[in-house]
């Protein structure tokens, strides 16, 4: 499975803003430098996530961004499904009846499986988390 570069972006740029959760508002460019994301592909990406409830942005000299809810309420299966849509690993599973192998594929089974475990971890890793990992393996590289 490929993570697709957008989610990567996105995951990244969630994170940096729980770092900052209780804090203050996040600039792009600050986001952008810290993340090492295009500033230009980030700032479409933080319209994204504002359109679907993950960000507050404001505009302005004081502007920035600031996560919508707490970073323990998002999951990374949110932030896929939303950035990417498609959390399936092959294309038979999305649209059945464009294989004529559909009604008799062992194969079907096994990637639903797959894609079923993936949703499972996915919902099961929360920002919140990944914000403490960072936190835990900056520690250890001390």
């Amino acid at each position: 499975m490929k993570i697709p570069m957008r989610v990567d972006y996105g995951v990244r740029a969630l994170v940096e803003l729980a770092q900052h959760y209780d804090e203050h508002s996040v600039q792009t460019a600050e986001i952008a430098s810290s993340q090492g994301i295009p500033e230009a592909y980030l700032d479409q990406l933080m319209s994204t996530l504002h359109k679907y409830g993950f960000v507050v942005s404001r505009r302005g000299p004081q502007g920035g961004h600031r996560l919508a809810m707490d970073p323990k309420d998002i999951n990374l299966h949110m932030v896929m499904s939303t950035l990417d849509g498609n959390l399936s690993p092959i294309d038979c599973l999305i649209t059945p009846t464009d294989c004529v192998f559909s009604d008799s594929c062992a194969q079907q089974e096994v990637w639903k499986s797959v894609e079923e475990a993936v949703e499972e971890v996915l919902r099961n890793i929360k920002i919140s988390d990944l914000v403490q990992r960072n936190r835990d393996l900056a520690l250890q590289s001390v």
